[in-house]
């Protein structure tokens, strides 16, 4: 085809792609050669990438293979053809890529803005077991509640907590065990 005038060329990828839309294998072979070049260039200069390039033009290819009946020589030369679908399926793997990498982008950003539980739900829970604690420790006699609070909630030992209620260790041990059996059963705590 290089001897070849321009017109000449149109009208023969132009014959041999009208043999390609009947199923002539060889007649594709001559499209291919003809145009597989300036396919892998128009994808590659639209892509910046060889390997996609070279996916895109093998796509656009077996595009041609399949459509090629639906060739309009009336719209322009079989070159035209074929590199404006070259040019359309590489900017569609553009917007695509770009689409793929967006959606990865805003899953990481919206999976990095969620906490990793339910903070309002935890919080609510946290509440209103809260409430209930406090509600079977005013279930408890005077004397179990100062027991239960001084050693569970400011820490103290037993010891501490005797010198501290100036009572002798073995009637705090007696008031934090009544008081902690008391609280099991109001929270409703099974052994």
């Amino acid at each position: 085809m290089d001897d070849l005038t321009r017109a000449e060329q149109s009208e023969r990828l132009s014959v041999l792609l009208g043999r390609v839309a009947e199923g002539d294998e060889a007649a594709f072979v001559c499209v291919y050669e003809a145009v597989s070049g300036s396919v892998l260039g128009v994808a590659h200069a639209v892509l910046r990438d060889r390997a996609q390039a070279e996916e895109v033009a093998q796509e656009v290819l077996v595009e041609v293979w399949r459509t090629a009946g639906r060739y309009r020589a009336d719209r322009g030369t079989v070159r035209t053809w074929v590199l404006t679908m070259a040019h359309r399926r590489a900017v569609d793997r553009v917007r695509s890529v770009q689409a793929s990498t967006d959606r990865e982008r805003r899953a990481a950003r919206l999976e990095a803005a969620l906490p990793e539980f339910d903070e309002v739900s935890e919080a609510a829970m946290d509440h209103e077991e809260r409430e209930r604690v406090r509600r079977c420790l005013s279930s408890l006699t005077e004397i179990q509640r100062q027991s239960v609070t001084l050693a569970y909630y400011r820490g103290l030992t037993c010891s501490e907590v005797a010198q501290t209620l100036s009572v002798p260790l073995g009637t705090v041990k007696t008031r934090l065990r009544d008081g902690l059996l008391r609280l099991r059963t109001c929270l409703g705590v099974s052994t």
